[in-house]
Parts: structure tokens; C-alpha cells; sequence
């Protein structure tokens, strides 16, 4: 089963973007994430039509952060992203109906909890949490 890593990648370009404060292309963004420039540049139009990243084209185009990292939350990038529910519960046969009924409730109340610890969360502390982490090792 493939894992979306949409919301991820999204991430991890808006904090390289943040950190460097300057422009990037998708071909730099892409070896730093190790990925396909392609990839990068269909989740960089989501996170542009989303207003989080501005882009120029042409030979000294890119993108950069149309806004602060504290302006900018994790559920606008999770929106931003296309991801769907963290959770998806199978069509039950009429013997486990119950069972999948009674566990869409509990998914339902784990993704709302996701959602807002996201709306609650900036790109600026994340940053700041990542540093301080790498300051440990």
C-alpha cells in the first residue's frame, strides 16, 4: 500500500526555503530532498495556488515564502498538500458492520485531533523544535 508523502515533502521544502531565506528551484529543492524534480514542482504549484510560496519562472526564477514562518501553519501546508484522512476504514460485509462503524467514530475523532494540533502548530516552531533537536546530537 503506497503512503502518501505529499504533506512531508511540503514540509521539508517550506523549512529548507525558511532556513536559507532565498530563493530556490525546484531542481535544488528537489536533490535536497532527494526526489523528482517533477514531484517537486506539482507540490510547489499546490503550495503556490495555496498562497504559502510566491514563484518566479525563467532563468532566475524559483520559489521562496510568501510568508513569515509564523504566519504560515501546518494545516494550511496539510490543505495545501491534497492529503486526505490519516485513516480509511474498508466497506465492512454486513457482519462487521458494527465494527467499522464504531471505529470510523474514533478515526474521525483522531483525524479532527491531527487537524487542529496542526492549526496549532507554525512553520517557525517547527523550525525552532528541529533546532533544538539537532543541537542534542
Amino acid at each position: 500500500m503506497a503512503q502518501n508523502t505529499r504533506f512531508a515533502l511540503s514540509i521539508h521544502a517550506l523549512c529548507m526555503l525558511a532556513e536559507e531565506d532565498k530563493t530556490a528551484t525546484s531542481q535544488e529543492i528537489a536533490e535536497a530532498l532527494q526526489t523528482n524534480p517533477v514531484v517537486v514542482r506539482r507540490m510547489l504549484a499546490s503550495l503556490h495556488a495555496a498562497k504559502i510560496i510566491s514563484s518566479n519562472k525563467g532563468p532566475n526564477g524559483g520559489s521562496r515564502l510568501a510568508r513569515s514562518p509564523k504566519q504560515i501553519n501546518l494545516a494550511d501546508v496539510y490543505r495545501a498538500s491534497g492529503a486526505s484522512s490519516l485513516f480509511h476504514v474498508p466497506e465492512g460485509s454486513a457482519k462487521n458492520r458494527g465494527t467499522v462503524s464504531a471505529m470510523s467514530g474514533i478515526l474521525k475523532k483522531a483525524q479532527e485531533c491531527f487537524e487542529e494540533e496542526l492549526e496549532q502548530t507554525t512553520l517557525n516552531q517547527l523550525l525552532k523544535k528541529a533546532a533544538k533537536r539537532k543541537k542534542k546530537k
